[in-house]
């Protein structure tokens, strides 16, 4: 039902109170005066009724059935099931603790585990299966880092270049003392040390037996996560971190855009003449092998010569002439 006014005018009336979808017929003011700031008196002093029933099965005398029941699963299955269990950890997963929780034989486990990383890897999938400290665990894609950093709003955690120099130094020389970190250094580290140890990135591994047993620093498993590193053996060789510097990276990408292309090597063999080019070099390369074992042996035969003049030369006197016979 439509009214006479101008369906463009802003002026409307207000419902009257108690109408439906008017105003109450109380303020809140006096609904707080009745009920309170906190709700029914009543129920805060009763203490709550249990209302959910415990009737999950014994985790330590089921785990003998569990296993019994992970012998009947296929591949598939256990792969689901593996993908499930590393979907709600909140660390990497070893797998005897997939075992322990799944009840899967290990050499199941490692064959499905491999399988997954296969499926979910960089690039191809949005989650992706890394072996970092020693376990497994479910990451996001690191192309997607932009996204999703955006979608959590949460910034990128970046360390200090003295950080990061500590962090190097530490995690190749350790076990390290405070003292020998700062001597690489040549500055005072104490308070870089104690902000890594505070970012769970540093702990401390004991202390060393010389005079004041100053203490020893090596890095986390944290350390191994944040950097998405299995164990410290995946960290790169001074040798592969020397050649990893910006220089380096330049003169690569600049000699990889001048290096031939595969299409220009594939019709170079596919030359007929190419053939040919290739056996004339070839017994070009035997000529000179053979000029070069001639000339061995002819420097050898005359090695052998002098080595021959020498034993034959007669004996020389004190006074430099050669020693005549013996007299009778």
């Amino acid at each position: 039902m439509t009214t006479g006014r101008n369906p463009t005018d802003e002026t409307t009336e207000a419902p009257a109170p108690g109408t439906p979808g008017g105003p109450g017929p109380f303020s809140e003011e006096e609904i707080a005066a009745v009920t309170g700031p906190g709700g029914d008196s009543d129920l805060d002093e009763l203490e709550a009724a249990a209302i959910e029933e415990d009737t999950g099965p014994d985790l330590e005398t089921s785990f003998e059935k569990l296993v019994a029941k992970s012998k009947k699963l296929s591949e598939d299955r256990i792969r689901t099931v593996l993908q499930s269990v590393l979907f709600v950890a909140d660390k990497p997963l070893t797998v005897d603790q997939l075992f322990e929780s799944t009840g899967i034989e290990r050499e199941l486990i490692a064959k499905a585990l491999d399988q997954i990383s296969g499926i979910h890897r960089d690039g191809v999938n949005g989650i992706v299966l890394h072996e970092v400290a020693g376990g497994w665990q479910f990451r996001t894609d690191p192309h997607s880092a932009e996204y999703v950093r955006r979608y959590l709003r949460v910034k990128p955690q970046r360390l200090t270049r003295a950080a990061v120099e500590t962090l190097a130094i530490i995690a190749y020389r350790q076990p390290v003392t405070r003292p020998e970190v700062e001597e690489i250094r040549g500055v005072d580290c104490g308070a870089v040390i104690k902000a890594l140890m505070d970012r769970k990135l540093v702990k401390i591994l004991g202390k060393k037996e010389e005079v004041g047993r100053p203490i020893l620093y090596g890095t986390t498993r944290e350390f191994l996560e944040f950097f998405a590193l299995k164990d410290l053996s995946s960290l790169p060789t001074l040798r592969e971190f020397h050649e990893l510097t910006q220089e380096h990276q330049e003169i690569v990408e600049k000699e990889s855009s001048a290096a031939p292309k595969v299409s220009g090597t594939v019709e170079a063999l596919a030359d007929p003449g190419f053939q040919k080019r290739l056996d004339k070099s070839a017994a070009a390369s035997e000529a000179a092998l053979e000029e070069l074992e001639e000339a061995i042996t002819a420097a050898d035969k005359s090695q052998k010569a002098a080595a021959g003049l020498l034993t034959n030369t007669p004996p020389q006197t004190p006074e430099g002439g050669a020693a005549g016979p013996k007299p009778e």
